[in-house]
């Protein structure tokens, strides 16, 4: 009997737990408290243990790729290129997502209606933000303390990019690698470690270089021994969202939804697809073959750091990278560039600014999009980083009302975060793509008999 394929398992679980969850919430809600309640915490608890799992291994597998590839390129030559070919990808691709977004939201006008600021959402943002829970209002009180700190009045934009450069050298590495939030600091040290390798004799080099060689390979097979679990590990994960998410927030924010997922998806599938083809000279729909069990575990983990193992076997083994070019592009990748995050950021901005009936220039808007840009990076070490981001920007932009229409977005986050993430692992991986071939390897997409996802 053949094999079903990994992308065929995880999408029969992601259809299967959409529809156990519907069905869950179409039960009488009298028995949520017995079996529905005790089902949706198991499934809770297996996504849960899933997620461990893949994180587990995040900090081994970048240490030990990071090392290997760099030490590979045998000097500073090669490296320098390589970063400056990786930086200026990721600020171009999240320009252009930023952009569509912004285009999206000033034709579609989700929070207006006939010109006027829509009622209906700026009462819904009241009423949400009265009931809300104690626990997200603390959320919420939190991320806007930490937006305050580092907003116009405490030196703004420069201060963010001097916490965040701060962030990238750490007092204490293995602190840094015990905190998912400290990552970019794990990233900096591994690459100065490598660097020194390759300025090690000969003989101590390879040594070096072929033990973290062999702990990538490890590393490898235990990321196919757990995403074997994936199927599960999923359904646990999206049967608790889809039971949980209510259906009137939904429906009085469609529009927006629309705006967000619509700007997701111009990204998606024409500005890389077009980047693939005309820069990186490859097929587009070949690297969505080659991607989509990693775009289909970013939808589902809404993590870009958990999927990080995922989408380095991908691009590796699929899309015929080498492990020089994708254990440095996708690690960094996973940590600063954010083209589906920093778009959703622009969208919010800009929806909140017409509920509350505040009128943006150009000029305004252009703050917008430079802020999105930098927070999209900058905060990327910051719990709740997104709505740290979003906050930021509100303030920034004078816009009233923040803390109230912030808590009504939170309420209906989820699903556009995992949309989101599925877009920042395809800019990553198209990166990893459009270098390997700047750099002149052979047999990037190209067809190959059997080859797994």
């Amino acid at each position: 009997m053949k094999k079903i394929k990994p992308h065929w398992q995880i999408l029969g679980a992601l259809v299967l737990a959409t529809l156990v969850a519907l069905l869950l919430r179409s039960i009488d809600a009298e028995a949520e408290g017995g079996f529905i309640g005790g089902f949706v915490g198991f499934c809770d608890f297996v996504g849960k243990i899933f997620m461990n799992l893949l994180k587990m291994i995040i900090v081994p597998l970048i240490v030990s790729s990071v090392v290997a590839g760099i030490a590979s390129l045998h000097g500073m030559a090669g490296f320098g290129r390589m970063l400056g070919k990786t930086a200026g990808f990721y600020a171009l691709t999240g320009l252009f997502a930023i952009l569509v977004g912004l285009s999206m939201v000033n034709l579609i006008k989700p929070g207006l209606t006939d010109g006027e600021p829509n009622e209906i959402i700026k009462e819904a943002f009241e009423n949400n933000f009265e009931s809300a829970s104690e626990s997200a209002k603390e959320k919420v009180a939190a991320a806007e303390a930490k937006a305050k700190g580092i907003g116009p009045g405490s030196g703004g934009f420069f201060k963010l990019m001097a916490n965040f450069v701060e962030g990238m050298i750490p007092t204490n590495v293995m602190k840094a690698a015990s905190d998912n939030r400290a990552m970019l600091g794990l990233i900096f040290f591994s690459i100065l470690f490598a660097v020194a390798i390759t300025r090690l004799p000969v003989d101590s080099m390879g040594t070096m270089r072929e033990f973290f060689q062999s702990l990538n390979d490890v590393m490898i097979l235990l990321t196919r021994w757990i995403m074997a679990l994936a199927p599960i590990g999923i359904f646990g994960l999206l049967v608790p969202v889809v039971y949980q998410s209510g259906g009137q927030l939904f429906l009085v924010l469609g529009k927006y939804f629309f705006t967000v997922l619509a700007s997701l998806l111009i990204h998606f599938v024409v500005i890389m697809p077009l980047i693939l083809r005309y820069v990186g000279k490859v097929s587009p729909l070949a690297h969505f073959k080659a991607m989509r069990t990693a775009l289909l575990t970013a939808f589902s983990t809404a993590s870009s750091s958990a999927t990080l193992p995922v989408t380095m076997r991908c691009v590796q083994d699929n899309a015929g990278v080498s492990k020089k070019i994708a254990s440095f592009t996708l690690p960094l990748g996973a940590t600063v560039n954010m083209n589906g995050t920093a778009l959703y950021e622009c969208v919010a901005v800009i929806f909140v600014a017409q509920v509350v009936g505040f009128q943006m220039d150009l000029s305004q808007q252009f703050v917008v999009v430079l802020a999105a840009l930098l927070t999209s990076i900058g905060v990327a070490g910051i719990p709740s980083a997104s709505l740290v981001a979003i906050f930021i920007i509100l303030l920034n932009s004078g816009i009233p009302g923040a803390e109230i229409a912030i808590m009504t977005l939170l309420a209906v986050d989820r699903l556009l975060d995992m949309s989101r993430t599925a877009v920042n692992v395809l800019g990553d991986s198209c990166a990893a793509v459009v270098i390997a071939k700047s750099e002149g390897e052979k047999g990037i997409l190209e067809p190959k008999p059997e080859a797994s996802s």
